[in-house]
């Protein structure tokens, strides 16, 4: 179990390397472009080269890039569904220029029309997605808090849209906050087991290749998306101590994703508190 953080790419993006082991993570999760722009920076060969070389030489990895927050492919809209797709093929370019483990991306809203209407929808455009893309990088869906009518909520959601795409490249991150958030209470012994037992029934473990390790300000089932630093919030360090230990994540990487305690973002001392955890 490797801990890392989500940390800017600005400047260069090999100093998001510098930026991850500046507060002792051991992964890495970026943007490869704004979190709120379509439009994807161009990273040059040298700075992704000068990448690869930081993250090989200090053992930092794996790499993962986490999609813009616009896309929405449950949208009624085929533009801004064109450029979600648009924009995941072009995350999933970069990746494979930085030999990363994928992107990490929300599926949308279905805007009140309901989760089986817009399946065919969603699986055709991540099919788009697959059919463009490079083949090493994987598509990492992302479990969402239950805000509104967002797609990915439960396990069973994911589980169908996975399915029905059937590609080996389709992966799913966890999010400890949004699972807390829908009713998965991975706060407590029991409710941990019994959250997870639901994601192999749904998902299968072997499709989770990361966790998003966030507290949250959000009570059990609240349906929001509020994180908040390790041991501040509704799961607390004891239901942290629980997942940390639980076999399902024995050798995943966690990405925090946390507000940092000097509200700078995921910190070293949020990164000290999982790797105690890890390393008792």
């Amino acid at each position: 179990m490797r801990i890392g953080a989500h940390v800017s790419s600005s400047g260069s993006i090999d100093k998001a390397v510098d930026r991850v082991m500046e507060i002792g993570a051991e992964a890495v999760q970026m943007f490869a472009s704004g979190p709120t722009n379509w439009h994807i920076k161009d990273h040059p060969q040298k700075d992704r080269d000068a990448y690869k070389a930081k993250a090989k030489e200090h053992g930092i990895g794996p790499t993962f890039f986490h999609g813009v927050y616009l896309i929405n492919l449950g949208s009624p809209n085929p533009e801004l569904r064109a450029k979600g797709v648009q924009s995941l093929i072009g995350y999933q370019q970069v990746a494979a220029t930085l030999d990363g483990a994928g992107t990490i991306f929300h599926v949308g809203s279905h805007k009140g029309h309901g989760f089986e209407t817009i399946v065919p929808q969603v699986v055709k455009h991540l099919t788009e997605v697959l059919e463009a893309a490079p083949p090493g990088p994987s598509l990492i869906i992302e479990n969402s808090a239950g805000m509104g009518n967002s797609i990915g909520a439960s396990f069973a959601e994911i589980g169908t849209l996975i399915k029905a795409l059937g590609s080996d490249r389709v992966k799913v991150c966890l999010d400890t906050q949004h699972s807390f958030a829908n009713g998965y209470n991975v706060a407590t012994k029991v409710g941990l087991n019994a959250a997870m037992d639901e994601f192999d029934r749904e998902i299968g473990l072997k499709k989770l290749v990361a966790v998003h390790a966030n507290d949250s300000k959000c009570p059990l089932l609240g349906g929001l998306d509020r994180h908040a630093n390790i041991g501040e919030g509704h799961i607390g360090l004891a239901g942290f101590e629980n997942i940390m230990r639980h076999p399902a994540f024995k050798d995943v990487p966690f990405l925090l994703e946390v507000p940092g305690f000097d509200n700078n973002g995921p910190d070293k001392k949020n990164v000290d508190i999982l790797k105690s955890m890890r390393d008792r």
